[in-house]
């Protein structure tokens, strides 16, 4: 089984990945576009928002010079000097109009229009009537080709009288904009809020999925993969995903959505200034793709410095007191060091294709706002555009550039993710070799008899570990497996529980091979005690119990007194309720391996397998373990395995194993009389 691979390839992401992607989300599709609408109400709102200040400007600001209508009494809005005015009126009713001029400094009124009179007066600027305009008693005299017009000087009563309803738009305005912010921030809101529950779900399911996955394959897989790197799949490569999920896909519609708004505004507001805007997309895309182009290599290096810099913290905390021992922190902190240098170069790099990349787009952005505030002032000079249209164009110009920037940014972004996703698939399409058969059988009540037949095993391709290897082991009965180092004992221990799938033969439980039992029958079947005691997090009864809420805590204490475990747990503060810090850290050797037995004792399997289980203990704790085991293996299977013989020698049957195969079996008196691999191997030890 080939470890997974750390890079991703150049070829660009797998559409599949992104499909399957989309899977995870699918049962939420109808909180999804749940969650369009809203982008969609938003983007709208969005647009929304400058053309109501641009109707402020040109309808109230500036609408001193739209004409008043001679009304009817009930129909008008303004009461002036007895005249009954409005300037919301019917065109094809209208016959007399009022005007007001400003000439920068003053306003007046010019009474009793025509609508071509009007016309006329409406085209002189501030500028032009303060040029032309001869004061008067009470007013100006405005002199044009139709003739003069007398423009009666306005106070600030009657300014205020002629502009309530001006007054009282601006008032509407600005409840409707307020109204408009409160909908976006509400839309705003509930969409976030959706969202993030779309992906803290999604990730959710996803993690829970890749870390069952883990438990489901063999040890192999876990003997070719760093634990680091595992790590940063569950982690690091899971939360890469959740940006994807909670904020890149809607905001990649809502800012494909907001270009589009935005050119479509601009196009029907102006052709030419939208043109001339336009002309700077072609450079805006040539930065984007450079972006996109460095940026990618530089996420991918960046993962991977990142990978491998957990996989060395995860290897050196966990091999930390060796390194004490020996006195290495000076040459584990340089090589951390120059790990975290590399990542540290690596993130610099990402950061200067980011700091040229948002100044490129920022420059390209206020270079189109300049020309285009440039042209469209002339425009309003000419008086081409109102004062309000430049206002909603500029703001349009200044926005129609930010979703470009974070469209580009969004897509590095979803090709981290996506590569990140490709990553957990490797995890997630990664097969164990050891297959549950499609009916497993079933047994009803198992003795714990064990059988090999002819079976050869290796790890890698045809590099045998054990080369035929066939006994029987009797329900009930003691064998113990001895042998040099690498002659296959541990091998064929991890065999039994089906941990690696063997190339030939059969393996029996009871007469049937284990390949048509389900693993889960099996491995409760079968109970290790192991020379290595790993301990969780937790306390000391949930590490006996290992969170099987079947096992009572009369039974955990049952266990822990018939292999004198309680010996030590009464002298804890706490009891059977004690705090365990990782892996035991705070317990004896000696401590762990007593817990351990309890932990077997508890489960009650019918076959006991104990790998060089009183390897590591001193003599008094071997003592109270010899105590119990006979407690331990009355009416099991025994499978021992050992290199001090003095703990085998009452085996029923000792194998001795050599170069992966069975060179001698016997009981210990048998084997000495032999005079063969045994007996050396007892003087030796001698």
């Amino acid at each position: 089984m080939a470890n997974l691979r750390e890079e991703t390839p150049e070829g660009g992401v797998r559409g599949g990945v992104l499909r399957r992607l989309f899977a995870y989300a699918r049962p939420h599709w109808k909180l999804g576009i749940f969650c369009l609408a809203l982008v969609l109400l938003v983007t709208a709102l969005e647009l929304l928002r400058p053309i109501l200040v641009g109707r402020a400007i040109d309808d109230y600001i500036e609408g001193y010079g739209r004409r008043y209508a001679y009304v009817d009494r009930a129909e008008a809005p303004i009461v002036y000097d007895g005249l009954y005015l409005s300037k919301d009126y019917d065109p094809a009713r209208a016959e007399t109009f009022a005007l007001m001029l400003y000439d920068g400094t003053d306003y007046y009124l010019v009474r009793d229009l025509t609508g071509e009179q009007a016309s006329v007066l409406e085209e002189l600027s501030p500028d032009e009537l303060a040029e032309c305009a001869a004061p008067t008693p009470g007013g100006l005299r405005v002199p044009t080709g139709e003739g003069d017009y007398f423009a009666e000087a306005l106070d600030r009563a009657a300014l205020d009288s002629l502009r309530s309803t001006d007054r009282a738009g601006l008032g509407r305005i600005a409840l409707m904009y307020a109204l408009v912010l409160l909908l976006s921030f509400v839309a705003n809101l509930l969409r976030q809020w959706f969202l993030e529950k779309i992906g803290q779900d999604v990730i959710f399911s996803i993690r829970q999925e890749v870390f069952e996955h883990l438990h489901s394959l063999s040890a192999r897989f876990f003997d070719t993969n760093p634990v680091g790197r595992l790590v940063t799949r569950v982690t690091n490569d899971v939360e890469s995903l959740h940006m994807m999920y909670t904020h890149v896909l809607i905001a990649l519609f809502s800012n494909s959505v907001l270009i589009l708004g935005y050119a479509a505004v601009m196009l029907s507001i102006d052709l030419r200034l939208a043109l001339l805007c336009f002309a700077f997309l072609p450079l805006i895309f040539a930065l984007t793709w450079w972006f996109r182009r460095l940026a990618r290599r530089v996420y991918r290096v960046v993962r991977t410095k990142l990978s491998d810099l957990n996989s060395f913290l995860s290897e050196n905390i966990s091999g930390m007191k060796l390194i004490q021992v020996f006195a290495r922190e000076p040459e584990k902190d340089r090589e951390f060091r120059g790990r975290t240098e590399d990542l540290y170069r690596s993130q610099m790099r990402e950061l200067y294709v980011m700091s040229i990349f948002r100044p490129g787009i920022f420059f390209v952005a206020n270079l189109a706002l300049a020309l285009v505030v440039w042209r469209s002032g002339l425009s309003v000079l000419d008086a081409g555009l109102s004062l309000g249209t430049m206002y909603v164009f500029t703001n349009y110009i200044r926005s129609f550039f930010e979703p470009i920037q974070e469209l580009a940014e969004q897509f590095s972004t979803l090709q981290n993710a996506l590569a990140s996703g490709e990553k957990i698939f490797s995890v997630l399409d990664e097969e164990n070799p050891i297959r549950e058969p499609r009916r497993p059988k079933r047994l009803r009540q198992i003795r714990g008899r064990i059988e090999f037949r002819h079976v050869w095993f290796a790890y890698d391709g045809e590099d045998y570990v054990l080369k035929d290897i066939s006994f029987v082991i009797k329900p009930g009965q003691r064998v113990a497996f001895v042998g040099a180092t690498g002659a296959g004992k541990s091998s064929i221990l991890n065999l039994i529980g089906r941990y690696y799938e063997i190339q030939k033969g059969q393996i029996l439980l009871d007469g049937v091979d284990i390949r048509e039992l389900s693993t889960e029958t099996l491995r409760r079947a079968v109970g290790q005690v192991q020379q290595d005691v790993f301990l969780f997090t937790g306390d000391i009864q949930s590490n006996i119990r290992l969170l099987d809420e079947s096992i009572t805590d009369e039974q955990v204490r049952a266990a822990a007194v018939a292999v004198n475990a309680d010996r030590f747990i009464a002298h804890l503060p706490e009891g059977y309720r004690e705090p365990v810090m990782e892996r035991g850290s705070t317990l004896s050797a000696g401590q762990r391996q007593l817990l351990s037995f309890a932990r077997t004792l508890a489960y009650d399997p019918p076959i006991l397998v104990m790998d060089e289980a009183t390897a590591n203990i001193d003599t008094e704790t071997e003592q109270l373990i010899q105590s119990a085991l006979e407690t331990l293996m009355r009416g099991r299977t025994t499978i021992l395995v050992a290199h001090r013989l003095s703990t085998v020698q009452h085996a029923d049957r000792i194998i001795v194993l050599h170069k992966g195969r069975i060179r001698e079996s016997g009981t210990h008196q048998q084997l000495l009389e032999r005079n063969g691999i045994y007996k050396k191997l007892y003087e030796l030890q001698q």
